[in-house]
């Protein structure tokens, strides 16, 4: 996983290489005005956070369109869905990085279409690899996902 710098739906500079480095996380690309999965997806990353601890587990969510998407507007899309602030992070920034992790690092953005995203989730461990996707759509990818972390969390360094 390569670094990065975006903004928090606080406002504050969100450094990967300090947030996340040793830590077991998930990652979601949404953006807030979506009329489609994003809300489905947003209330499953919810149930991820109730039902994880913040010792080990971090949940990310990545705006795919920072025009609209402010820190402002995340922050409330975060309070809509009781969005832990110390644990889960809504992140806007600029586009280039936006676009580079949605399409080049995790896969889970269209490269020709600027609010096209999957509905999957990605895991990823302590060391930055991406450990699997999950596909939200189908029934069953909560289970698997939180299976999977439980996995991730016995593995060492």
């Amino acid at each position: 996983m390569p670094p990065f710098e975006l903004t928090d739906q606080g406002g504050a500079k969100f450094l990967s290489a300090e947030r996340l480095a040793g830590r077991i996380w998930v990652a979601a690309f949404i953006f807030t005005t979506c009329n489609g999965p994003c809300p489905r997806m947003t209330a499953q990353m919810k149930k991820i956070q109730d039902a994880t601890s913040a010792a080990d587990l971090l949940l990310v969510s990545f705006t795919i369109d920072p025009k609209h998407d402010t820190p402002e507007r995340l922050a409330g899309y975060a309070a809509r869905f009781k969005a832990d602030p110390r644990r889960w992070s809504f992140l806007t920034g600029d586009t280039a990085t936006l676009r580079r992790l949605g399409v080049d690092v995790f896969h889970l953005a269209d490269p020709q279409e600027k609010l096209a995203h999957s509905s999957r989730f990605a895991l990823v461990d302590k060391r930055g690899r991406i450990r699997g996707y999950y596909d939200t759509a189908l029934s069953g990818a909560i289970e698997e996902i939180l299976a999977d972390i439980d996995k991730v969390r016995g593995e060492w360094l």
